[in-house]
């Protein structure tokens, strides 16, 4: 049988033993959402089929329903293997991610849920297996028209429009369980610290873990480069290894070193999970962006996580992994993961290729003034910042884009959400820098943020000729000049371009579109220019990577064609910059 999306889903808490159970499911949409009341989870079967992990909008999954959908099912039997069974021994049902509030059973018996679209979650089912033929059953809720829930670029009209696009519904990423022993390791979260050569790793584990014994073993390319070990007398165990080895990891040196982290408890090894980590500093210094201690100009491009056949899912792993290698083909040494939190295989190859992105979540729909709003969002986002806080490729937070906002009183609720937010980030993570809002709107923030999409080269030049002065006519600013302060923070042209194919095509797109092919290359380089040129710039954000939809200014077609030579991009963005002189 055909697997889709077979790999291991987690990339940095490994386990050898694994069912991955993608594929085909039973499915029926829920039309008056009653199907908890009419007991949906008991039934025997649903009345039609789909394509896990593929939502059903998209054409992948076999249903193509690109309607609303408030609420949808789903139901699978599962076989559990007998080596799975013992005293000791847990099941763990793993779900990549569902839209957006998921309700799990097994066995018709309500085994736990998840409250949010973007992040993984699990729940233990042991207590609900019985012998024999056991089944799932998946209730998903969505309502994005709702106000009071992240949903980023999903439409909340029947159609697709302008910078809105198809939706996604229910299950979209891999659906998968294992087999643990009671004591076992929930999450690591690694710390570097390159001056010392010194990797420190905060391991949760459960409370059957005390007083057993925890061992960390590093290696890099095979070699072994150090091992600690203590006695867990915590739920996380805090452990360090200094390294015999350094090698930092890179913009395109993806230098990642190897993990093995293991519990023994009464002299057996109870749980053993492999990972990896990166050895690398960020920060920000004298208005720079710093790598490794060096200034370096991020050229980072909008990528927003849509694919043609399976919406918000990449059809394979390889399709995650292009995306960063299309993108540095572009000369592109990152990007903005754009209204949306990334799935971990993407991270990984980002991680493996040495490619710097943000991670932001996906605001859009959400009115942070609603009442209960923001209850919907900050959980979510602490979720996304446990589970992937250990990529180095991640090298900056960004909670909110555009929270465009109206009137004395949603201006001031709205600032008191991107403060909190912002300050519950640097709480959590004091490693990376976070931008409270990209775009508009600052009010407490590392990096001061701007969007710009004027076409015109010259005066895309006066407006930021003087921006290291403090003078930033951006397109917030010009409109309503009184609005925010600039305090001397490092200055980020984090969405800029958006240039469309030529004149007289076809779709949606930034400003007036070129004449011809001439005028658009002519005017992506002057644009570029502008930002390179000028110190007072840690780095630009191209829109975009590729076309969405009917979204048009990609540098590539939907389907990852390259609509010119990507070299001709490549030279223009790799040349030194301003600030790296």
């Amino acid at each position: 049988m055909n697997i889709p999306r077979s790999e291991y889903p987690r990339p940095q808490l490994v386990r050898g033993e694994f069912i991955n159970l993608n594929g085909e499911w039973d499915f029926e949409i829920d039309k008056s959402a009653s199907g908890l009341n009419r007991n949906f989870e008991k039934r025997e079967s649903l009345d039609s089929k789909i394509i896990v992990p593929f939502c059903p909008e998209s054409r992948l999954s076999g249903v193509a329903h690109t309607d609303f959908m408030d609420c949808v099912w789903y139901r699978r039997n599962i076989s559990i293997p007998d080596i799975w069974r013992g005293d000791d021994r847990r099941v763990i049902l793993h779900f990549g991610a569902v839209d957006y509030e998921a309700i799990i059973f097994v066995n018709g018996k309500r085994v736990g849920g998840h409250k949010g679209g973007y992040i993984s979650f699990s729940c233990d089912i042991t207590d609900a297996l019985c012998d024999g033929n056991n089944y799932i059953t998946v209730c998903a809720l969505d309502d994005v028209r709702s106000g009071k829930q992240p949903a980023g670029k999903q439409s909340t009209r029947y159609e697709s429009h302008g910078c809105s696009y198809t939706r996604t519904t229910g299950i979209w990423q891999t659906v998968w369980m294992e087999c643990v022993n009671k004591a076992h390791i929930k999450n690591i979260r690694f710390t570097s610290d390159i001056e010392t050569g010194t990797i420190f790793a905060q391991i949760s584990v459960t409370n059957e873990a005390f007083g057993a014994k925890i061992s960390l073993a590093t290696s890099f390319d095979g070699k072994e480069t150090g091992k600690t070990e203590t006695v867990i007398s915590s739920a996380e165990p805090f452990v360090s290894v200094a390294l015999s080895e350094l090698h930092l990891w890179d913009i395109g040196q993806g230098n990642l070193y190897d993990a093995k982290i293991v519990i023994e408890k009464d002299g057996k090894i109870v749980d053993s999970v492999d990972s990896y980590f990166g050895m690398r500093s960020v920060a920000l210094s004298d208005g720079a962006f710093l790598l490794n201690g060096r200034k370096v100009f991020g050229r980072w491009v909008l990528d927003q996580g849509f694919y043609p056949e399976g919406i918000y899912t990449a059809p394979t792993d390889e399709d995650l992994k292009n995306d960063v290698i299309f993108s540095m083909q572009l000369g592109f040494n990152g990007a903005r993961l754009h209204e949306k939190i990334f799935e971990p295989r993407f991270l990984y190859w980002a991680d493996k290729l040495g490619y710097m992105v943000w991670g932001e979540h996906a605001n859009w729909c959400m009115d942070t003034t609603y009442e209960g709003a923001i209850a919907n969002f900050l959980p979510e986002w602490l979720e996304a910042l446990e589970r992937d806080y250990s990529h180095p490729s991640i090298i900056g937070w960004c909670p909110f884009n555009e929270t465009w906002d109206y009137g004395p009183r949603r201006i001031r609720q709205c600032d008191d959400v991107l403060r909190m937010v912002y300050e519950v980030t640097k709480a959590y993570d004091k490693t990376r820098p976070c931008i409270d809002v990209s775009g508009n709107y600052h009010v407490v923030t590392d990096i001061f943020d701007v969007h710009d999409y004027e076409q015109d080269p010259e005066k895309f030049f006066e407006y930021y000729k003087n921006a290291k002065n403090g003078e930033i006519k951006d397109q917030v600013w010009r409109n309503e000049p009184d609005r925010q302060k600039w305090n001397g923070e490092p200055i980020f042209m984090s969405e800029y371009g958006g240039i469309r194919k030529a004149e007289g095509t076809e779709g949606w797109g930034y400003g007036n579109a070129p004449k011809n092919d001439e005028e658009y290359l002519d005017r992506y380089k002057r644009l570029t220019d502008v930002l390179l040129d000028n110190d007072a710039f840690i780095g630009f954000c191209y829109t975009q990577l590729y076309d969405v939809e009917q979204e048009v200014n990609g540098l590539m077609t939907y389907d990852r064609k390259f609509k010119f030579d990507s070299k001709i991009f490549y030279d223009i963005n790799t040349r030194k910059a301003a600030i790296e002189d």
